[in-house]
């Protein structure tokens, strides 16, 4: 999708004590690839998030514009399976802690 961005490392930033908090949410990140098609990704965001056109192209647009876009928040589990699912897709995917605030 254009420029290229180097990936974080799975849970680089986080603290031990903060990974088994389920009060604490977590994101589904997207990154920037050089591969997939813009149309694919909107495709994709629709297919397995059901998000609107509308919702899915935003997001894919923050993708390509930003490098990155959160995609789906909530619970650690749920949002492992959110990023594996976008690796069975073929986008780059991870997760993260949502920031506090």
């Amino acid at each position: 999708m254009g420029v290229s961005t180097s990936l974080p490392e799975l849970g680089e930033d986080l603290r031990l004590d903060e990974l088994h908090r389920p009060d604490v949410p977590w994101q589904t990140v997207v990154w920037n690839d050089p591969v997939n098609l813009m149309s694919y990704v909107v495709h994709v965001f629709r297919e397995y998030f059901g998000y609107s056109i509308d919702r899915a192209t935003q997001l894919m647009l923050a993708v390509h514009h930003d490098g990155h876009a959160v995609v789906a928040e909530g619970a650690r589990e749920q949002m492992e399976l959110h990023a594996q699912a976008m690796h069975d897709y073929g986008l780059w995917a991870t997760v993260r802690k949502a920031p506090v605030g």
